[in-house]
């Protein structure tokens, strides 16, 4: 799919140490994917002190040749990515007081022509220790919730959100929600159709939004080992729109119905019916918010009416 109509996006990493790769390399993935997909994209990565040009991660892996964040001539609509970083750095007032003020200042700067600036899980504590956050809503790691109300009071803390939107500065709660703000941001660049393609390509099941919460049904009943059961779920939560019955997914298992019924509910402790009631509520509810008509939600939820919907989402 091209998207060469689109003025060319800067999406630069910032690299703190002891980083963690994750909250790097998750959302990069998803950018380098958009633009093995023709999205106009290009991507820095960059320090947070001009004199290092390696830095340590906190998995002990080296990133090197890191471009100077100075040097780059960043405009509005582009993207800066802050990670997380190590515990311990975020335990230490003297890091945090000491960290680079001609990155701050940077960052400020960035800011106020309309870069759009993202923190994924604890970097909301660097995008913090520059002001930015003072007054606005943000969002962090669930265990670090604390130490942020602490260390920053003026910002204002939402728990248990995915990511939160404050003007163009946006804060995520994790790694895994630092892929879903990337989905967003591409949504909102380049369409709906486009990130959903670059969702497939990266197995993520489903897109989610900034009021979303931090635990998905879509994540949930999956902390087993039973590699049948994840295959069944897998099957369920990629292809909603399918109109399975059991037989056929307990085929597409190797398994019989009655076993594989059997061992859904003792590994997961539900039903098939009421995990697959859990995935459709939660994708029709993102579908509407999109602004999906009721019948178009019904058929990609795999329902045979808009009546069946609409008890469907009674439930909850």
């Amino acid at each position: 799919m091209q998207q060469a109509n689109k003025a060319a996006v800067q999406v630069v990493f910032v690299i703190p140490p002891k980083v963690h790769l994750l909250d790097i390399t998750g959302p990069a993935h998803v950018f380098y994917e958009a633009l093995s997909y023709g999205a106009p994209v290009t991507s820095w990565f960059c320090n947070i002190h001009t004199e290092e040009s390696a830095i340590e991660s906190s998995s002990q892996l080296w990133l090197a040749h890191l471009t100077d964040f100075h040097t780059l001539q960043l405009n509005k609509g582009d993207i800066i990515f802050v990670p997380g970083l190590d515990a311990t750095l975020l335990l230490d007032d003297h890091f945090l007081t000491t960290t680079s003020k001609t990155f701050q200042c940077w960052m400020i700067e960035q800011h106020d022509k309309g870069v759009i600036i993202c923190s994924v899980c604890t970097g909301a504590f660097l995008l913090a220790q520059t002001g930015l956050l003072d007054e606005k809503e943000c969002t962090t790691h669930w265990k670090y919730l604390e130490r942020f109300t602490q260390r920053y009071p003026q910002a204002h803390l939402q728990q248990n959100r995915l990511f939160v939107q404050s003007g163009n500065i946006y804060t995520s709660a994790g790694v895994a929600s630092g892929i879903d703000l990337s989905l967003y941001l591409l949504e909102k660049l380049f369409g709906s159709h486009f990130a959903t393609q670059i969702a497939k390509e990266v197995v993520v099941y489903i897109r989610r939004n900034p009021s979303d919460p931090q635990l998905s049904a879509f994540m949930q009943h999956r902390n087993h080992m039973e590699e049948r059961i994840h295959k069944a779920q897998d099957l369920l939560s990629q292809s909603l729109e399918k109109k399975w019955n059991i037989e056929q997914l307990a085929e597409q298992v190797h398994m019989s119905g009655r076993n594989l019924t059997r061992l859904f509910r003792k590994t997961t402790n539900i039903s098939i019916s009421q995990y697959l009631d859990q995935l459709r509520t939660e994708r029709a509810q993102q579908l509407i918010k999109e602004g999906h008509t009721m019948q178009a939600t019904a058929t990609q939820c795999g329902l045979k009416s808009t009546n069946q919907l609409r008890q469907l989402l009674k439930k909850k």
